[in-house]
């Protein structure tokens, strides 16, 4: 830090050829992490939802908030394994760029491009439907939580856009680095539980993140050591942490809960975050042996839009069967509920099919002769491209001006990457 303080703020060179940089082009392991975690981050949006409509009020709970399921969300919240996945993966990609705008310009397009069909669809859908007569409540649920999933990408892209900066801190520091982000996330729980400001506790987005993120480019190097001592730290650390803490036993936020480990994320999160990691190194050997690697291409040029459209999936199901038909979502674990579930699974495999057979095209934006911008230029459209998805993330798609205002940051940061004269 002292060194970035003492120096002027100035572009970061090209990273030089590293150990990442000279792996081959696609690494099983991390496409494994991010389908398996998208898979899972599916599997459980659709599986945990209690729903119930009284008509006029739909109202949402969770399965994993029945007593003692919550030691589950150790292990099924993903996020973690997808940012160190991310990382590895952003190590690598980045090391091999020659120049760290053009790599910047280029993340910025797959992330952002992958917005605009489903900008397309719920801007308009929300004022068609109450037109036809769909309850208010119901359809505002499901406008802001569309947008509530796209926090992810809110925080990935502050990741992408650190990661040429990061990588040069990386190199100089090595281990140092992480050290230092999460003894940053230590002195922000620190604050935000001694004084009570929750909104303090907002600055982990940053801490706990890009730590995780940080820990993917020693995989990228083949510097991940000691996964044994990660796996029983990290996870002995949470358990201290939820017994003697402040901090709740799952990992995902619950209805009711007075704190949550993700919104923002804690201490307790990045402890998880490091248990998941080491066991995920430790069964690399194995996992690397289960999928083809046809499969993975399959399913990893679809992750982004299965992210993006799992939801809205959702709620199209939901529409019909709780808020149209009104049949409630049983109790979770009776009888109904495991009967039931392979037919509520089925349907909303039904409704998703289509969708990603029609929006998976977008995963690859326009490949165009695209020129160099300058890093004002760059930082600049990843500003707007971030205002933007915080912005829906917010607010969602709910009927109003911020939604449009988002989407024409989104497409203004879009443009600001496009073609330019080469210097």
């Amino acid at each position: 830090m002292t060194v970035l303080l003492d120096r002027p703020i100035a572009a970061p060179p090209a990273p030089r050829r590293t150990a990442a940089a000279r792996r081959a082009a696609r690494d099983p392991f991390i496409d494994l992490l991010r389908v398996f975690g998208m898979a899972l981050i599916v599997l459980q949006h659709w599986t945990i939802p209690v729903i119930s409509y009284d008509g006029v009020r739909l109202t949402t709970g969770n399965a994993l908030a029945t007593p003692g399921v919550w030691v589950v969300t150790w292990i099924s919240q993903v996020m973690p394994l997808v940012f160190f996945a991310g990382g590895a993966a952003n190590a690598i990609s980045s090391g091999r760029a020659a120049d760290p705008r053009r790599w910047i310009a280029s993340r910025l397009r797959r992330l952002a491009w992958p917005l605009l069909p489903l900008a397309a669809v719920w801007l308009p859908l929300p004022h068609i439907l109450l037109t036809l007569g769909v309850p208010e409540q119901p359809l505002r649920v499901g406008t802001q939580l569309t947008g509530q999933l796209l926090w992810f990408l809110a925080v990935y892209l502050i990741a992408v856009t650190a990661t040429p900066y990061a990588l040069r801190l990386h190199e100089r520091y090595g281990a140092f680095v992480p050290a230092a982000l999460a003894a940053g996330a230590v002195l922000t729980d620190l604050a935000r539980f001694s004084t009570g400001f929750d909104a303090v506790g907002y600055l982990n987005v940053v801490f706990v993140w890009l730590t995780v993120h940080q820990l993917g480019f020693f995989y990228a190097e083949g510097r991940l050591r000691l996964p044994t001592l990660m796996t029983v730290a990290g996870f002995g650390t949470a358990a201290l942490l939820v017994a003697f803490g402040p901090y709740p036993g799952s990992m995902i936020g619950l209805p009711g809960a007075e704190i949550s480990n993700m919104a923002p994320p804690t201490l307790a999160i990045l402890a998880v975050s490091f248990g998941q990691i080491g066991l995920a190194a430790l069964l690399r050997p194995w996992l690397v042996r289960l999928p083809s690697e046809r499969a993975l291409a399959w399913a990893g040029s679809r992750v982004m839009t299965v992210y993006l459209w799992h939801m809205p999936a959702l709620f199209a199901v939901t529409g019909v069967v709780v808020v149209l038909l009104g049949i409630d979502t049983p109790v979770p674990g009776s009888a109904f509920w495991l009967a039931g579930w392979p037919l509520w699974f089925g349907l909303l495999c039904l409704v998703m099919w289509p969708l990603v057979k029609w929006f998976a095209r977008f995963e690859t934006p326009p490949a165009l002769p695209y020129g160099t911008a300058g890093w004002g230029g760059t930082l600049a459209a990843a500003a707007l491209v971030g205002a933007g998805v915080l912005t829906l993330t917010v607010g969602g798609f709910a009927p109003g001006g911020w939604p449009f205002i988002a989407v024409l940051a989104l497409v203004g940061g879009l443009l600001m990457t496009g073609p330019r004269t080469r210097a």
